[in-house]
Protein backbone atom coordinates (compact mmCIF):
# COMPACT_ATOMS: atom_id res chain seq x y z
CA UNK A 1 0.00 0.00 0.00
CA UNK A 2 1.45 3.52 -0.70
CA UNK A 3 2.66 5.37 2.69
CA UNK A 4 0.74 8.15 1.89
CA UNK A 5 -2.38 6.30 1.66
CA UNK A 6 -1.52 4.24 4.54
CA UNK A 7 -0.88 7.10 7.15
CA UNK A 8 -4.30 8.78 5.61
CA UNK A 9 -5.94 5.22 6.61
CA UNK A 10 -4.42 5.01 10.26
CA UNK A 11 -5.67 8.99 10.91
CA UNK A 12 -9.34 7.47 10.85
CA UNK A 13 -11.35 6.02 13.36
CA UNK A 14 -11.15 1.92 14.20
CA UNK A 15 -14.24 1.30 11.82
CA UNK A 16 -13.28 3.65 9.06
CA UNK A 17 -9.69 2.49 9.12
CA UNK A 18 -10.76 -1.08 9.03
CA UNK A 19 -12.97 -0.04 5.53
CA UNK A 20 -9.86 2.13 3.91
CA UNK A 21 -7.72 -0.52 4.69
CA UNK A 22 -9.87 -2.98 2.71
CA UNK A 23 -10.72 -0.92 0.11
CA UNK A 24 -7.32 -0.07 -0.50
CA UNK A 25 -6.24 -3.79 -0.67
CA UNK A 26 -8.55 -4.67 -2.98
CA UNK A 27 -8.24 -1.72 -5.47
CA UNK A 28 -4.33 -2.12 -4.86
CA UNK A 29 -4.88 -5.80 -5.99
CA UNK A 30 -7.16 -5.41 -8.79
CA UNK A 31 -5.55 -2.18 -10.34
CA UNK A 32 -1.92 -3.44 -10.19
CA UNK A 33 -1.27 -0.81 -12.92
CA UNK A 34 -2.85 2.09 -11.24
CA UNK A 35 -0.66 4.91 -10.16
CA UNK A 36 -2.21 5.82 -6.16
CA UNK A 37 -1.65 8.35 -4.15
CA UNK A 38 -3.14 11.44 -2.04
CA UNK A 39 -4.79 13.54 -4.24
CA UNK A 40 -7.08 16.52 -3.31
CA UNK A 41 -6.43 15.23 0.41
CA UNK A 42 -8.16 11.78 -0.24
CA UNK A 43 -6.66 8.87 -1.81
CA UNK A 44 -7.32 8.09 -5.28
CA UNK A 45 -5.80 5.98 -8.11
CA UNK A 46 -4.91 6.55 -11.54
CA UNK A 47 -4.06 4.59 -14.94
CA UNK A 48 -2.43 6.68 -17.02
CA UNK A 49 -3.16 9.72 -15.45
CA UNK A 50 -7.07 9.97 -15.74
CA UNK A 51 -7.96 9.37 -12.11
CA UNK A 52 -10.35 6.05 -11.91
CA UNK A 53 -10.86 5.92 -7.98
CA UNK A 54 -10.61 6.96 -4.92
CA UNK A 55 -12.40 7.11 -1.72
CA UNK A 56 -13.19 10.02 1.63
CA UNK A 57 -13.72 9.82 4.42
CA UNK A 58 -17.63 12.46 4.43
CA UNK A 59 -20.78 12.71 7.11
CA UNK A 60 -21.86 10.02 5.89
CA UNK A 61 -19.48 7.43 5.96
CA UNK A 62 -16.48 6.26 3.99
CA UNK A 63 -17.48 7.46 0.28
CA UNK A 64 -16.28 4.66 -2.48
CA UNK A 65 -16.03 7.11 -5.93
CA UNK A 66 -15.62 5.85 -9.47
CA UNK A 67 -14.91 8.83 -11.87
CA UNK A 68 -17.01 7.54 -14.30
CA UNK A 69 -19.21 5.02 -12.21
CA UNK A 70 -22.37 6.55 -13.61
CA UNK A 71 -21.93 4.24 -16.94
CA UNK A 72 -21.43 1.43 -15.16
CA UNK A 73 -24.79 0.34 -14.93
CA UNK A 74 -24.40 -0.44 -11.43
CA UNK A 75 -27.78 -0.33 -9.04
CA UNK A 76 -25.13 -0.16 -5.94
CA UNK A 77 -23.30 2.86 -7.38
CA UNK A 78 -26.59 5.35 -6.26
CA UNK A 79 -24.81 8.56 -5.49
CA UNK A 80 -24.58 10.16 -8.70
CA UNK A 81 -22.69 12.96 -9.64
CA UNK A 82 -24.58 16.37 -10.88
CA UNK A 83 -22.15 17.85 -13.12
CA UNK A 84 -19.55 14.56 -13.91
CA UNK A 85 -19.76 10.66 -14.94
CA UNK A 86 -18.96 9.94 -11.52
CA UNK A 87 -21.00 7.75 -9.21
CA UNK A 88 -20.58 6.59 -5.76
CA UNK A 89 -21.67 4.30 -2.62
CA UNK A 90 -21.92 4.83 0.87
CA UNK A 91 -19.96 2.50 3.59
CA UNK A 92 -20.08 2.63 7.58
CA UNK A 93 -19.12 -1.28 8.21
CA UNK A 94 -16.70 -3.80 6.19
CA UNK A 95 -19.60 -5.84 6.21
CA UNK A 96 -21.02 -3.58 3.97
CA UNK A 97 -18.34 -4.07 1.12
CA UNK A 98 -19.11 -6.61 -1.36
CA UNK A 99 -15.98 -7.81 -2.79
CA UNK A 100 -17.34 -9.55 -5.83
CA UNK A 101 -19.03 -6.17 -6.52
CA UNK A 102 -16.20 -4.08 -5.90
CA UNK A 103 -14.19 -6.51 -8.26
CA UNK A 104 -16.60 -6.27 -11.12
CA UNK A 105 -16.58 -2.34 -10.79
CA UNK A 106 -12.79 -1.82 -10.54
CA UNK A 107 -12.99 -4.34 -14.13
CA UNK A 108 -15.40 -1.76 -15.38
CA UNK A 109 -13.13 1.13 -14.20
CA UNK A 110 -10.51 0.06 -16.93
CA UNK A 111 -13.12 -0.46 -19.60
CA UNK A 112 -15.33 2.51 -19.25
CA UNK A 113 -12.70 5.86 -18.64
CA UNK A 114 -14.02 9.51 -19.23
CA UNK A 115 -11.31 11.34 -19.84
CA UNK A 116 -10.67 14.02 -16.66
CA UNK A 117 -7.19 14.36 -17.14
CA UNK A 118 -8.19 16.60 -20.45
CA UNK A 119 -10.87 18.67 -18.84
CA UNK A 120 -9.75 21.55 -18.38
CA UNK A 121 -8.07 21.61 -21.91
CA UNK A 122 -11.31 20.71 -22.95
CA UNK A 123 -12.93 23.80 -20.98
CA UNK A 124 -15.05 21.11 -19.10
CA UNK A 125 -16.33 18.69 -21.57
CA UNK A 126 -15.74 15.09 -20.83
CA UNK A 127 -14.66 12.72 -23.55
CA UNK A 128 -14.88 9.10 -23.63
CA UNK A 129 -11.69 6.94 -23.75
CA UNK A 130 -11.12 3.70 -25.31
Amino acid sequence: MNEEIKTYNEKQTADDKAICDLLAQTIDGSLTEAESKIWHAHPVWFLDGNQIVGYSKQKKGIRLMFWSGADFEEDNLNVKGAKFKDASVFYNNTTEIEISDLQRWLKKSRAIQWDYKNIVKRKGQLERLK
